[in-house]
């Protein structure tokens, strides 16, 4: 099978890789996780139950999908295998309060969300978000049988996973020391996809100010459109006019009063073309001040100088 092509210039997939590589780079005996070769969005995971509880004999496995803009926004998990503690094939958010994924921090990475899933199995599910009311021996028998689990993508069990999880985290111990113990944040909570989705479906209002608290948190999200590269653009860049209140602004040096600006009159087009019939009557209005014995002498004296002129060529 030919290996897929991906963006290698997208700030997510260059997250993504990079995660892949640092949990395969300092293993962990009792979790892993990979993306699958096909894509680099869907991983699988494979986490030890947790010591001191009905679940520590069990070995389960599951799935996490990334959104195309991760981390940004949360990866959601599903457990495939039975545990008594979650539904399986239910798919869980984690966030800050459980019912908002927005509150997703995207420091938090794909080995902090396993520790803290693992953490969350041993606590009481009586009245917890995800508990099932189930029996411990129940648990115990489901733990048991876990480990026989083989998922038909990774071709494995979920014992030899685990297995392959102790042999490389001795040998990188053996050569590195052994690996800091990763913090769980204080306020990290888990919920359900469906549960958190059903809110917003029952209630319109909510559901516009939901798009309306994401249109204005997108001004200060350009980095979301950022990290979507190459797949899809959540958040679209926008711009805002900020509206100036000229009067607060001082005024500058020798400019306290705002001058008036010098304005030419434009010609009237209607004027620039005057029809022969208008100027012989603009010419005919222009003489109108001359007197009419004026114009008589000038005739009579031009007469009187032709004759003049007649009688010196005859030479009467």
């Amino acid at each position: 099978m030919a290996t897929p092509k991906f963006n290698s210039k997208s700030p997510t997939i260059r997250r993504i890789l990079r995660e892949a590589q640092e949990l395969s780079s300092a293993p962990s005996p009792d979790y892993t996780a990979t993306p699958l070769e096909s894509d680099l969005f869907e991983w699988h995971f494979t986490l030890r139950g947790p010591p001191n509880s009905v679940y520590s004999d069990g070995i389960y496995h599951g799935r996490i999908v990334l959104p195309p803009s991760y981390p940004l926004r949360p990866p959601s998990f599903r457990f495939v295998t039975p545990s008594g503690r979650f539904e399986a094939n239910r798919e869980i958010c984690l966030s800050i309060s459980g019912h908002h994924e927005e509150t997703w921090q995207p420091a938090w990475g794909v080995r902090t969300a396993l520790v803290a899933l693992r953490s969350f199995m041993e606590t009481d599910p009586k009245g917890q978000l995800g508990g099932l009311d189930t029996s411990d021996a129940v648990r115990r028998r489901l733990a048991n049988e876990s480990g026989a689990f083989r998922c038909s993508a990774c071709g494995k069990t979920n014992a030899e996973i685990i297995k392959e999880c102790e042999d490389a985290a001795k040998e990188a111990s053996d050569e590195a020391g052994p690996s800091a113990e990763v913090e769980i944040p204080k306020d990290l909570k888990m919920g359900w996809r469906d549960e958190m989705e059903k809110p917003k479906a029952a209630s319109p209002a909510a559901a516009v100010s939901t798009e309306a608290e994401a249109v204005a948190a997108s001004v200060d999200d350009a980095e979301s459109a950022e990290l979507a590269e190459g797949f899809v653009q959540t958040v679209p860049i926008q711009r805002q006019e900020v509206p100036v209140d000229t009067a607060s602004l001082p005024a500058r040096p020798g400019q306290t009063v705002p001058q008036p600006t010098r304005t030419l009159p434009l010609p009237d087009p209607q004027a620039a073309v005057v029809p022969p019939l208008a100027q012989a009557q603009l010419h005919r209005h222009s003489n109108d001040g001359v007197p009419l014995w004026i114009d008589r002498t000038i005739v009579a004296l031009a007469i009187l100088l032709i004759g003049m002129i007649f009688k010196v060529m005859l030479g009467i």
